[in-house]
């Protein structure tokens, strides 16, 4: 594979919505997710009141690549061989000798698993995207909860987390108003999402003048997806697009064949007859990428059009797109912008009650390395006293050059660049840190303060 990539050898984009075309503020909708899921296991299942409550700085434990030990409630942070790094039971973190204890120097039980399709189970979750990670501090919550009222051997609240997670995200709640997710983000837009920068919006113009093929796929339904783009780009964001698909419900979108999984069209956001294939641009719902692709061979007229694909989760964007279509990625990484381990406005501890309303600012943006979890690209294997000589690379990091072309952190940072650019890839005969751009995370660079980990 050739070492460089550029734009302008692709013949369609295709890109995810939530945290890549479009960006949230993330304290603000990181306190919303909490909200809308602890309401529902609080009034719904009965759970302690006390979930409803949020410390300020509570949302540090949230931290991108974590994988979630659902019948233990552990937490673990993953080194690329599978050993685990970090641990957590409940929020509470566990100490290097409880980790040894517990998981040895050896691959965890399930990363066989985990690893080989980037997958979630019954038995575990992956942590990978803003919309989940609150989840996983509610999910810590609920298992200290637990434990205080009556030491857990095995825990049995994971039904009650994915029911609360499609009472709020269902299909028809946001057409019925119902969960506390949809309404609040349809009254307060602003507040939670970000407009799509000026030469964002440029250089899709820009992509589309020079013949490019744009796609829209993303997992949201067809009225949320409506409300985001005219939000971000305005009530013509339909003209920068050729193929928008809605509730394309990946990673399947991607692994599964067609007869599984047909395009179906829209009226008034309401899925309508399975198609047999997929015959001109326009807007659907469902789908799948095989017979997408068929589409794009006729939109080109080229018998393997190269398609790139951006996105923010390598569960449902990254890892599918490349490995089931072999398709180009591009892996927006907000961790790329914040490589330092910040401290929240607020460390006084002041009853809660004291503090007044939430208020955005107090919380520390979730991008910023996590106190609790340390870098999202390196870590110390616990027990060993000398940090310098035993970094070595996450889990998470060793799937974004294994299954990414290359990584950003944001749209806005190639906007600007001529099409034609140079990126160098992630490959296997180049250094670990090629495919970042427009820089490698601190932490991956040798000789760096910010290697040395506390």
């Amino acid at each position: 594979m050739q070492r460089y990539f550029s734009l302008a050898e692709c013949d369609v984009m295709g890109f995810d919505l939530d945290h890549t075309l479009c960006r949230y503020h993330l304290p603000q909708s990181a306190r919303l997710i909490y909200d809308s899921f602890a309401q529902y296991l609080v009034t719904e299942k009965g759970y302690d009141e006390g979930l409803l409550t949020l410390a300020p700085d509570s949302l540090d434990f949230c931290c991108k690549g974590l994988v979630l030990d659902i019948e233990e409630g552990n937490f673990l942070k993953l080194a690329e061989d599978g050993t685990v790094l970090r641990a957590s039971h409940g929020t509470k973190s566990m100490t290097s000798e409880e980790i040894l204890e517990a998981y040895g120097r050896m691959e965890w039980k399930h990363f066989n698993t985990v690893s080989g399709m980037v997958s979630r189970s019954a038995k575990y979750y992956l942590y990978d995207n803003y919309f989940d990670l609150p989840g996983a501090l509610l999910c810590a919550r609920v298992v200290d909860s637990l434990d205080q009222h009556d030491a857990q051997k095995k825990y049995d609240f994971w039904k009650d987390m994915v029911a609360a997670i499609q009472h709020n995200y269902k299909i028809t709640a946001f057409k019925e108003d119902c969960g506390t997710y949809f309404p609040e983000v349809k009254n307060h837009p602003d507040k939670y999402l970000q407009r799509c920068p000026e030469s964002v919006k440029k250089w899709l113009k820009q992509l589309k003048s020079a013949g490019k093929i744009l796609l829209l796929i993303t997992s949201s339904h067809s009225d949320y997806c409506r409300l985001l783009c005219e939000h971000i780009l305005g009530n013509d964001f339909e003209e920068y697009f050729d193929v928008v698909i809605t509730n394309a419900l990946k990673p399947g979108f991607f692994s599964h064949t067609p007869n599984q999984r047909p395009f179906r069209t829209l009226e008034n956001d309401e899925e309508q007859e399975a198609l047999l294939s997929l015959d001109k641009p326009g807007w659907y719902s469902q789908g799948n990428a095989i017979q997408l692709y068929e589409l794009l061979k006729k939109m080109t007229g080229k018998l393997d059009p190269k398609v790139v694909y951006f996105g923010d989760s390598m569960h449902s964007d990254i890892f599918p797109a490349r490995h089931y279509s072999n398709w180009e990625t591009v892996f927006i990484l907000e961790e790329l912008l914040g490589d330092k381990v910040t401290m929240p406005a607020e460390t006084e501890s002041e009853p809660l009650e004291k503090k007044g309303k939430y208020e955005g600012d107090q919380l520390q943006a979730p991008y910023f390395v996590s106190k609790q979890w340390g870098s999202f690209f390196v870590d110390r294997l616990p027990g060993l006293e000398n940090a310098e000589e035993t970094l070595v690379h996450t889990w998470s990091c060793k799937c974004i050059s294994t299954y990414s072309t290359i990584a950003i952190p944001s749209l806005e940072a190639i906007a600007d660049l001529p099409l034609d650019y140079r990126f160098t890839r992630f490959s296997t005969n180049s250094s670990a840190t090629a495919g970042y751009f427009p820089s490698p995370p601190g932490a991956l660079l040798p000789n760096e303060e910010s290697v040395t980990m506390k």
